[in-house]
């Protein structure tokens, strides 16, 4: 089955957390603190294997947890940082993070290995607090959260040639006579469900991938079809070849280009920038030979005719495709412009909302604050209660009016004001 296309949620490993103790030899006066620091969480990271060529093995797990940092432990023993969660994906993949609308990876080489989703750091534990006014801190930190991304992969063939056209028109003939590729071929629409893939040989030891892509008909950007799966494939492909029936039995060639186009520029408008070909299928049927007349008076672009079936006229657009591919650059992709949503946004480090016994107080860094503070000892509460002043906190909340005794809260947890 070809899956190209799946939405999975990602959460990295959280970091351990840091240890409190303190150092109690027979003989060490004063020992002092002595709690380790714990470890790394794990990385959820995706792998290039070029074995792969479909998204299938990601299908049927959703969600996808990397390891968590082990605990720090007493007599300063750090714990151990997790193992980096490695998901293999085949080359073309592109993942996009959802809340933010953005590409955050494209992965085309062999070797590529990308972070998707970052495992919270480690919580430091009572020795890394230690200072000349402060030698025995009685507090430690929790590891921090991991980060938590929805994203959508996408699988996006590496092809140099797409072959587009109507159902029917000979694309998956033509990838089966210029390749090894053994697609299905039948004398009905729709034989191909899936695009296939072949390595074509020309002279002078040249050779290109080319992609024979289905199911585009009147409609398909809308979805109408097969096309709107498929079309996006041909985003990354250099040359676009556009087979057309020239026999005229079933509609106008001309008309069949134009529908096509058409599909293209509504996909998106680049599209049409790309080099294009046309290849002037089924050459041997009667009415072949005028209609291609007629076509050309239309159309100013390279045209070859062909007979896909006895294979007549196929060396000639493989040499015209090399030659015309030994001109254009290999651009890396750029990414699909209308997914991606570029905004300035200067941080806001909290928001305050007042509610009917109290105040809510909302954002990032004081909401991770929160969840690497281990509340244990009264100590632990002064620092926390000093940080929230040194964010301005405590000066926003006396504007709003907050009072003693009124409640804050934070995630899940409540506190009570005090001046």
């Amino acid at each position: 089955m070809f899956v190209d296309e799946i939405t999975l949620e990602l959460v990295a490993g959280r970091g351990g957390n840091g240890c409190m103790a303190f150092r109690r030899e027979k003989y060490v006066e004063m020992g002092g603190p002595f709690g380790g620091n714990g470890g790394n969480g794990g990385n959820i990271i995706f792998k290039a294997d070029e074995g792969l060529n479909t998204l299938i093995d990601l299908r049927y797990k959703k969600i996808y947890k990397a390891l968590n940092g082990e605990h720090g432990q007493g007599k300063g023993m750090n714990g151990a940082n997790a193992k980096d969660l490695i998901i293999k994906v085949p080359l073309g993949t592109v993942v996009t993070d959802l809340k933010k609308n953005e590409i955050i990876a494209d992965i085309v080489n062999k070797d590529d290995e990308v972070k998707i989703a970052l495992g919270g750091r480690g919580g430091r534990g009572n020795m890394a607090f230690a200072t000349h006014n402060n030698p025995a801190p009685a507090y430690c930190e929790n590891g921090e959260p991991g980060e938590i991304k929805t994203v959508k992969v996408e699988l996006k063939l590496l092809a140099d040639v797409g072959l587009v056209g109507l159902p029917s028109v000979g694309k998956s003939t033509i990838i089966s006579k210029i390749s090894a590729a053994k697609p299905k071929i039948a004398a009905y629409p729709f034989t191909t469900l899936t695009p296939n893939l072949g390595v074509v040989k020309a002279t002078n030891s040249r050779s290109f991938v080319v992609a024979d892509l289905p199911g585009l008909i009147k409609g398909a950007s809308l979805g109408e079809g097969l096309g709107d799966k498929f079309l996006k494939h041909i985003e990354r492909t250099r040359v676009i070849a556009h087979v057309i029936d020239m026999s005229g039995l079933i509609s106008d060639p001309y008309e069949d280009y134009n529908i096509i186009n058409k599909e293209l520029e509504n996909f998106d408008k680049k599209l049409l920038d790309k080099p294009q070909i046309i290849i002037a299928n089924k050459m041997d049927m009667p009415m072949a030979k005028e209609n291609l007349r007629v076509f050309k008076s239309k159309v100013k672009k390279p045209i070859y005719p062909a007979v896909a079936m006895k294979g007549e006229g196929l060396d000639k657009i493989i040499n015209a495709l090399a030659d015309l591919l030994d001109t254009i650059k290999k651009e890396p992709y750029d990414g699909d412009n209308k997914h991606i949503v570029y905004k300035y946004e200067q941080e806001v480090p909290f928001k305050i909302c007042k509610e009917k016994n109290g105040f809510r107080i909302k954002g990032e860094k004081i909401e991770k604050l929160l969840k690497m503070t281990w509340f244990a000892s009264d100590e632990t509460y002064r620092r926390f209660s000093k940080q929230m002043k040194k964010m301005g906190i405590e000066d926003e909340l006396r504007k709003m009016g907050a009072k003693n005794g009124d409640i804050i809260y934070i995630l899940d947890s409540e506190f009570e004001y005090q001046e």
